[in-house]
């Protein structure tokens, strides 16, 4: 189906949990799923589940459900799994070599094709995938037309590297900076706060050990 609506983040978060689990399921499952079967397996609303799949795919049938394989695929080219998208990385770190030697992330259609660092120590990774000075940056952008930017440098330089990502014309920006970036109107920013989501799993564990104790 093709994407002609704007879709809400929230969806666009909900929508790689239901591929995950189509993709978790044995050989042996069968071969057709209901939207009621799969808001019970992941523990969701039925009725956000069918408006979910209804953006994504319009192969689902009353009383039949959805062709499993045939879903996944719909979900995998809406989400633009199925699409390679060339990305470069900026802050060539513990966090970003570990996120360039990441192969999973070839499942979801992405390509780290090479890593920028203001004072790089080594010209490729373990992979040979090419480490530039950060100055090179703007110009490899723009020459292979790379549409994303992966942020993994300390909060004091992430604006400054976000500015010079859309000066070479990078549509969207990966976080991973523990702070705000101010972006034009038509730039995506998904940020991954990790402090923030450490601060949850804290709360959540003290609430569950004090629970425990009573």
């Amino acid at each position: 189906m093709e994407q002609n609506t704007k879709v809400s983040k929230a969806v666009l978060k909900r929508l790689p949990g239901y591929l995950a689990y189509l993709k978790s399921l044995p050989d042996t499952a069968p071969a057709n799923i209901s939207a009621t079967a799969l808001a019970n397996a992941l523990d969701m609303g039925e009725v956000q589940v069918r408006k979910d799949l209804a953006i994504v795919s319009d192969g689902g049938r009353p009383k039949v459900g959805y062709q499993r394989e045939a879903l996944i695929d719909d979900i995998e080219q809406f989400l633009g799994y199925d699409n390679t998208t060339d990305a470069v990385l900026i802050g060539a770190g513990k966090l970003g070599l570990a996120l360039m030697a990441y192969s999973g992330f070839e499942a979801y259609g992405l390509n780290i094709q090479a890593a920028f660092d203001v004072a790089p120590t080594m010209e490729k990774t373990e992979d040979g995938q090419p480490i530039y000075p950060i100055t090179k940056l703007e110009h490899y952008c723009r020459l292979h037309k790379v549409l994303m930017g992966i942020i993994t440098v300390p909060a004091s330089a992430a604006q400054e590297v976000a500015n010079m990502l859309i000066a070479g014309g990078v549509k969207a920006i990966w976080n991973f900076a523990p702070t705000h970036l101010d972006v034009p109107a038509n730039i995506l920013v998904q940020n991954e706060n990790m402090a923030t989501s450490l601060a949850v799993l804290s709360v959540h564990l003290r609430a569950a050990i004090k629970e425990e104790k009573k």
